[in-house]
C-alpha cells in the first residue's frame, strides 16, 4: 500500500480509505446499507492486512449506527487504525432546532456522540460535513481548535465546501493561530471534474489534501451503465434522492469507451482504471471507497501498485473533458499565468 501525507500535515494516510456508509446495526430503518458487525469485522481484517488503515464515517450514516458498527469492528485495535468522521448535518432522529450546523452547541454535542458510538476518546480527522453560512466562522473554528487542543481530535478537515468557503476558513484559522483544515473531502471522478476548476488549485496553493468521495460516480464508471441500456436493477442510480450530478450522458459514455480500451490494454477492470486515474491527480491524498462484499473490496485494492501511462491518462482526460463555467473558461485563455493543474504528483507530494 502506498501512503501519502494528508495535506500540509505530518499525518500519512493510505491512498485507499475504507468508507463505512453501508455499515448498519441490526436494523434497516434509516439505514444506508446493511453491513452488520460480523461482516464489518471481516472487512476491517482484510483492510488492515492490505494496509488500508484509514476508515471514514459520519454521524448521519444510518443515524449514527455506522459509527457504532465501526467502533465494534475496531474494538481492541484502536491504535492500529485512523478514523475520520463528520458532523454538521441533522440526523433524522433529531428534532432539536439547534442540533444541526457548525455552531459550538451542535459540534460539541456531535463530537461527544461520535466518540461514544465509536468507543474511543479521540478521532484522527474530524470534518465539517458542509458549510454553515449562518454560524460565524470564528465560532466554528475556535470550537474545532479547542477539540484539537483537548486531544479529542487530531486534525480537522472540511467537506463539500466551495472555494470561498474553504479559503475564508483557512484565513480565519491563520488570523487567530487556530488549527486549520488539512483536508477537503470532495466529490471527484472522471464523471465529475468540476473540483479541478477552483478547489484543486486552492488545495495546491494552500496545502490542503483531497479526500475523494464517490470516485466511481455511483457505479457509472464500472461499465454497468452503457449506451441504450437500462440502469441495472438494484443500482443506487434508480433512487432519485441518491443520484449525484455527474456530467452529461454522452461524455460519460465516451469516457466509458476509453475505460474499456484501457482495461483491455492493462488487464485491469474499468473500476481499477478509473480509480488509478484519480490517484494520479494533483492534491489527492486518498480515495474513500465502499464495498458491500469482500469481492468488491479486493477489486478496489487492484487500483494500486501500478500506474496508467502519461499517454493513457491523457486519453482519459480528453474523453472526460467538459467546458467549464465562467470564470474558469476565461482563465484558461490565460494559461500562461493560470496553468491548469494537470501534473501527476510525485510520491508523497500534494
Amino acid at each position: 500500500m502506498e501512503y501519502r501525507q494528508l495535506g500540509n500535515s505530518g499525518l500519512k494516510v493510505p491512498v485507499l480509505s475504507f468508507g463505512t456508509a453501508t455499515f448498519s446495526a441490526g436494523t434497516s430503518e434509516g439505514a444506508w446499507g446493511n453491513t452488520q458487525i460480523d461482516e464489518a469485522k471481516r472487512l476491517v481484517d482484510i483492510s488492515l492486512d492490505a494496509g488500508v488503515n484509514f476508515f471514514d464515517s459520519a454521524d448521519i450514516y444510518s443515524d449514527g449506527r455506522a459509527e457504532q458498527v465501526l467502533g465494534a469492528a475496531v474494538a481492541g485495535r484502536r491504535d492500529e487504525v485512523l478514523i475520520g468522521t463528520k458532523a454538521t448535518f441533522r440526523t433524522s432522529t433529531s428534532a432539536d432546532i439547534n442540533d444541526v450546523g457548525s455552531s459550538r452547541f451542535h459540534l460539541i454535542r456531535a463530537l461527544e456522540g461520535s466518540l461514544r458510538r465509536l468507543g474511543t476518546d479521540y478521532v484522527d480527522v474530524y470534518y465539517l460535513h458542509g458549510f454553515d453560512a449562518l454560524t460565524p466562522q470564528e465560532e466554528t473554528l475556535s470550537t474545532l481548535d479547542e477539540f484539537v487542543r483537548s486531544g479529542k481530535v487530531r486534525y480537522i478537515g472540511a467537506s463539500n465546501f466551495s472555494g470561498w468557503h474553504l479559503m475564508k476558513s483557512l484565513s480565519v484559522s491563520e488570523r487567530y493561530g487556530w488549527a486549520r483544515h488539512v483536508a477537503h473531502q470532495a466529490h471527484y471522478s472522471l464523471a465529475a471534474r468540476e473540483f479541478e476548476w477552483e478547489l484543486m488549485p486552492l488545495g495546491i496553493d494552500q496545502g490542503v489534501g483531497t479526500v475523494v468521495w464517490s470516485p466511481l460516480a455511483q457505479g457509472r464508471l464500472t461499465g454497468k451503465i452503457r449506451r441504450g441500456q437500462p440502469v441495472p436493477a438494484g443500482s443506487r442510480l434508480t433512487v432519485g434522492s441518491e443520484t449525484e450530478q455527474s456530467g452529461d450522458p454522452e461524455t460519460l459514455f465516451r469516457t466509458v469507451d476509453v475505460l474499456d480500451e484501457l482495461a483491455a490494454e492493462t488487464g485491469k477492470s474499468l473500476a481499477q482504471v478509473a480509480l488509478n486515474w484519480v490517484l494520479q491527480r494533483p492534491t489527492v491524498a486518498t480515495i474513500v471507497f465502499g464495498a458491500r462484499t469482500e469481492e468488491q473490496f479486493r477489486e478496489n485494492l487492484g487500483a494500486v501498485g501500478w500506474n496508467l501511462s502519461v499517454e493513457q491518462v491523457a486519453r482519459l482526460d480528453a474523453a472526460s473533458a467538459t467546458t467549464p463555467i465562467y470564470p474558469y473558461w476565461h482563465q484558461r485563455s490565460f494559461s500562461e499565468r493560470n496553468p491548469f493543474p494537470t501534473s501527476v504528483p510525485a510520491r508523497g507530494e500534494l
